[in-house]
């Protein structure tokens, strides 16, 4: 006899007034690819120029963070749907210089709606409260002007000088939430 392995089993879930932060599943692979390969996944390495594979590997990388360090990115998706929304959570590759808070929601049809803030307000809540951590950071590009403004919105605090993983990026201190 054999034991099935899945990666993500332990996965915790996390649940908001209007979401389920769940891990990555396979049904998640083409709504996130679509988003990827569109100008909105520029901000996250991917983009129309990159294509599909530069796209799988980036959500390979995204799943195989939680097998390497045991947190990672959520899907958020609409608990009265069970529709995918969003990739929001803690992340930490070798060059980071420390878990950054991110997010991502894949449809313009879906920004604005407070998807992201309330998925990462519950993620921060979890980081300190369940796992003990620190304040998180998020690093940001400039140029991308909605996730500056939800980053200040969460009531994070951009910190001069703090080191980024790229030489651009603006660093957002969060506060641990209520």
């Amino acid at each position: 006899m054999t034991a099935a392995f899945h990666p993500l089993a332990n996965t915790p879930v996390l649940i908001t007034d209007r979401l389920r932060l769940r891990a990555p599943e396979p049904s998640d692979l083409a709504p996130w690819m679509a988003f990827l390969v569109s100008p909105r996944g520029t901000w996250h390495g991917g983009g129309p120029e990159h294509g599909e594979g530069r796209a799988w590997r980036i959500i390979a990388t995204m799943i195989g963070h939680w097998s390497i360090h045991g947190y990672g990115t959520f899907i958020a998706e609409d608990r009265a749907t069970n529709r995918p929304l969003a990739a929001v959570g803690a992340f930490f590759p070798a060059n980071w210089p420390e878990r950054e808070l991110g997010w991502s929601v894949w449809s313009d049809a879906n920004e604005g709606q407070g998807y992201a803030a309330e998925a990462a307000t519950e993620i921060l809540r979890h980081c300190a409260a369940d796992l003990g951590w620190p304040p998180l950071i998020s690093y940001i590009d400039p140029e991308n002007a909605r996730s500056v403004a939800l980053a200040e919105r969460l009531g994070a605090v951009r910190e001069h000088g703090a080191p980024t993983p790229h030489p651009d990026d603006m660093a957002f201190r969060h506060r641990v939430p209520a």
